[in-house]
């Protein structure tokens, strides 16, 4: 009776590992999670300032002890110091942590369209039937954006926030990726392997 729910988070781990599997073995869910996952990292890029037009030219530059400035917060949590910064041509782009971070989130972002696209095409192959929870936990990938684009929307737009809405930005990237997470579980939890 004891091992119910560590057996339950165990099958929804399993089914999740497989229906990703499935999702990224078939071309169009895999053409949607690599054309997701490329523009939100960009767009998360620009968001934050470390992909920006250029002014020609092409050039590389490493700051001095780039593996002990890595880690290190620039602006506050989960913003890094860049290491580098490369120019091609019209554009500039600076390699930090952040850009690793993005990485994540736009690859969790990717995966949970690419299984809410085909449990969409195929529902009944993945054991879900009629049921719209793919697009339901394809909410959470779709407004996880503002976790690290908020504090710029609100200055572009010229908000004026207080320091206690700025100060919950922190906390919205780690929330995102759980939810994230979160989302990607509830869908793959109920594909059934034996269905398919």
């Amino acid at each position: 009776m004891s091992n119910a729910p560590a057996s339950r988070v165990g099958t929804a781990l399993s089914r999740t590992r497989f229906a990703t599997s499935l999702a990224l073995r078939r071309r169009d869910a895999a053409l949607v999670f690599a054309g997701v996952t490329l523009v939100y990292w960009v767009v998360y890029l620009w968001m934050i300032g470390h992909l920006s037009p250029g002014l020609g030219g092409y050039s590389v530059s490493v700051v001095a002890d780039p593996l002990g400035k890595f880690l290190q917060p620039q602006l506050g949590p989960f913003m890094f110091t860049p290491v580098a910064r490369v120019s091609l041509g019209p554009l500039t782009y600076l390699f930090s942590l952040n850009t690793v971070l993005g990485g994540v989130l736009a690859g969790l972002v990717g995966l949970n369209l690419a299984l809410t696209y085909l449990v969409w095409r195929q529902p009944k192959a993945c054991g879900i039937g009629g049921s719209s929870s793919g697009f339901l936990a394809s909410i959470p990938a779709l407004l996880s954006g503002t976790a690290c684009c908020g504090p710029i929307v609100l200055i572009v737009l010229g908000i004026q926030a207080s320091g206690l809405l700025l100060t919950t930005f922190q906390f919205l990237l780690p929330a995102a990726a759980l939810l994230l997470v979160g989302s990607l579980v509830l869908v793959g939890r109920q594909v059934n392997p034996q269905a398919i």
